[in-house]
């Protein structure tokens, strides 16, 4: 079955970096699609970025664009999302998504989520 499971949120101060990582297992990670969400305290959950294992093809949400960056290691099944420059509002709770046929869908197939917090 289809396991995603990330980690590297923790708390850093405006302007830092952090780098989420997303290991998945149960389908055939190199032909998937791969995506990060986040939802922030009270909010819904929203679309941050995407990628196509294949094609290393991305696309951004606007307010992470120039900041954030999606990418994977095939070969280790693993998601990343590094994340500069970061801006208090970009506190949430990060999702990993699977598209198990590599179609860009959000799907069922979420993992835990990881906290990320950034304050001074």
């Amino acid at each position: 079955q289809v396991q995603l499971v990330e980690s590297g949120g923790g708390l850093v101060q405006p302007g830092g970096s952090l780098r989420l990582s997303c290991t998945a297992s149960g389908f055939t990670f190199s032909t998937s699609s791969m995506s990060w969400y986040r939802q922030p305290p009270g909010r819904e959950r929203e679309f941050v970025a995407q990628i196509t294992t294949a094609s290393a093809m991305t696309i951004a949400a606007n307010s992470v664009k120039g900041r954030f960056f999606i990418s994977t290691d095939n070969a280790k099944n693993v998601a990343y999302l590094q994340m500069n420059s970061l801006k208090t509002e970009d506190t949430a709770v990060y999702y990993c998504n699977a598209d198990p046929k590599g179609w860009g869908r959000r799907t069922e197939y979420w993992g835990q989520g990881t906290q990320v917090t950034v304050s001074s």
